[in-house]
């Protein structure tokens, strides 16, 4: 237990210096705040000076966004070595492209992690940061420039550094390192952070993003290198659905979500909701022409869900099957968001039926006791 809890702690480690995953406080990482890095030009550097070179300006430089590009729909595959949970798939859930903000979520296998990053003032910072995030939703409002780590700071030379809150310093060490990865070879702008105990680089390569990271601590290197990067991609989520079945029991079936970049969970759950269950004796979750109108976990670890009106009108059970769809329905939602209460409303009322009425804030219970596999 030890070691796999230094190895998950090691691959956070370099997941989070390499910066490219609303959730409950607990999981929220709080971020080394770096509002105001301290900064140290290269000493050939002038800010806003314009070097001439036989009376022709030198090729326009190259920015942060140069070296981070925004693309909708991608998903970059690492490799990874030295540890298991080096090697890591990475989504891109949101783009806005007004503030130059996107949310990305990493993958490893032992957790998810989801980032919003801003592009901002010649700067590539870390403006929010979730771990365990393993349900769909949209961060990007709750980004603030007080909690920013920076990643990345024009101007792109070597000896560009700034120095983080907690004492760790961050450089531009290198301009033009050649990388080899299985993606392609790179002349990569190389990033070193250095700490008491550790020193992490990451190389960026123009019109691709991060490349490579090496960890290395105490004779220990942990590195994760750019594999693929798929295009078109959505990210892909196994979802548990509980169905009602005419033998008054509850059964499990697996279904598979498919999310591409902007898509909002709440239309691709009502597409499941609303899909023929895979048995002809099992009750459907809700009617093809209900809708779910808002649906989130609050700070209470309760998933809040608004339905239609025709989620009672067109359900038309009796009260037996109306309480197994009930129960399927929580633990549905509840299972994807790993909570244990749901909180069923309809246009914004208490859920209220013929058969059951339920309370202001009043919740179900997740219940998986008499469930059959």
């Amino acid at each position: 237990m030890k070691k796999l809890t230094l190895a998950i702690l090691i691959s956070l480690i370099l997941i989070s210096m390499s910066g490219c995953n609303k959730g409950k406080d607990s999981n929220v990482d709080n971020l080394t705040p770096t509002p105001q890095p301290i900064v140290t030009l290269p000493a050939e550097v002038t800010p806003g000076e314009e070097e001439i070179e036989d009376g022709v300006g030198e090729e326009e430089p190259l920015t942060v966004s140069d070296y981070f590009p925004l693309e909708a729909d991608t998903e970059y595959i690492y490799e990874g070595e030295g540890n298991e949970y080096a090697a890591y798939h990475r989504y891109v859930d949101y783009i806005d492209l007004e503030n130059n903000l996107v949310q990305t979520r990493t993958d490893n296998g032992g957790t998810v992690t989801v980032r919003v990053l801003q592009i901002k003032d010649g700067t590539l910072s870390v403006v929010y940061l979730a771990n365990e995030s393993y349900y769909r939703d949209n961060f990007m409002d709750k980004a603030t420039d007080t909690e920013a780590e920076v990643l990345l700071m024009e101007p792109l030379k070597k000896g560009t550094n700034w120095t983080l809150s907690d004492g760790r310093r961050r450089l531009i060490s290198e301009e033009k390192v050649p990388i080899s990865t299985p993606y392609g070879s790179f002349d990569a702008l190389e990033v070193t952070t250095e700490s008491e105990d550790s020193t992490t680089k990451d190389y960026y390569a123009v019109e691709v993003g991060l490349v490579k990271s090496v960890f290395l601590s105490e004779g220990m290197e942990v590195s994760s290198t750019l594999k693929a990067v798929n295009k078109d991609a959505a990210m892909k989520q196994m979802i548990m659905m509980y169905y009602p079945d005419a033998d008054e029991k509850i059964y499990t079936r697996q279904l598979e979500l498919s999310l591409k970049t902007g898509e909002e969970l709440r239309t691709v759950l009502e597409a499941a909701m609303q899909k023929t269950p895979p048995k002809d004796t099992y009750i459907p979750l809700m009617s093809v022409n209900t809708r779910i109108n808002s649906i989130s976990l609050d700070e209470n670890n309760i998933v809040q869900v608004d339905f239609t009106k025709e989620f009672v009108t067109e359900a038309n059970l009796g009260s037996g099957y109306e309480l197994l769809l009930l129960q399927s329905v929580t633990n549905t939602l509840g299972y994807y968001f790993g909570a244990t209460k749901v909180v069923i409303t309809i246009e914004g009322k208490p859920y209220e039926s013929g058969h059951v009425m339920m309370e202001e804030g009043e919740a179900f219970e997740v219940d998986v006791e008499d469930v059959v596999s």
